[in-house]
């Protein structure tokens, strides 16, 4: 399996955790995203003007996600001033809140009410989860496209579509065609996910996090040839 190889299987599964951890928390936990934090602050305005649950934990929710990326970059950068292998250790942790956020969610779960302290913590296991993912592949896996905001990857796999059916310039073929290959992987892998957990999710509840703990303990094993900056 060459790099490449390996490095599109790795952006598929961060990708799908990325629609499945999301969406189990925006169903579980009152509406509460835990990949795409900003998108709490819609979901903040609906519960103030509809007095529903999970105030508290909308806005705590983007200082925790903030909080845990730049412990992470201090974490990374200690390490590797220690000559130990970063980004094994950082994506471990990551899987460990994923393992968090799956035994807290089935054991308290589930939260008729987000703002109780239960509640509280196992929707911070989550974020951190996905905080500490969004952190390890900015630095470590750079050239891999977001794995949790498809916003901006929609836009651009947009425009390449159309630069590639209106015709563009030889040189640039190949790298445009090279990238919306990427992005229509990562996002086609982001809506199976949000897919996927909510078909589990109506089933079996909380349980369908156990998916989340194998998919992020597999693309955390997998070599991707990514460099972190010195």
């Amino acid at each position: 399996m060459n790099q490449l190889t390996r490095s599109n299987i790795v952006a598929a599964l961060l990708a799908f955790n990325g629609g499945f951890v999301d969406t189990t928390g925006f169903l579980g936990l009152n509406g509460l995203f835990t990949a795409h934090v900003t998108g709490n602050f819609v979901t903040l305005g609906h519960a103030l003007v509809s007095g529903s649950h999970g105030i508290l934990g909308k806005i705590l929710a983007l200082p925790e996600f903030i909080a845990v990326i730049a412990l992470a970059r201090l974490a990374g950068i200690a390490l590797r001033a220690r000559k130990l292998p970063d980004r094994p250790i950082l994506l471990t942790i990551k899987v460990l809140f994923l393992a968090a956020f799956f035994g807290l969610a089935v054991g308290f779960g589930p939260f008729p009410d987000a703002s109780t302290p239960a509640a509280l913590l196992t929707g911070f296991a989550g974020i951190a989860a996905m905080a500490m993912q969004n952190a390890v592949q900015r630095v470590h896996m750079s050239s891999m496209p977001p794995s949790t905001m498809m916003t901006g990857s929609t836009v651009q796999a947009t425009i390449d579509a159309v630069d590639l059916m209106t015709g563009t310039t030889p040189e640039l073929t190949a790298p445009v065609r090279f990238r919306f290959s990427r992005l229509a992987l990562t996002i086609s892998s982001f809506a199976v996910g949000c897919a996927v957990s909510a078909v589990l999710y109506m089933h079996v509840g909380f349980w369908c996090l156990a998916l989340a703990v194998v998919v992020g303990a597999l693309a955390s094993v997998i070599p991707t040839g990514d460099k972190a900056p010195a």
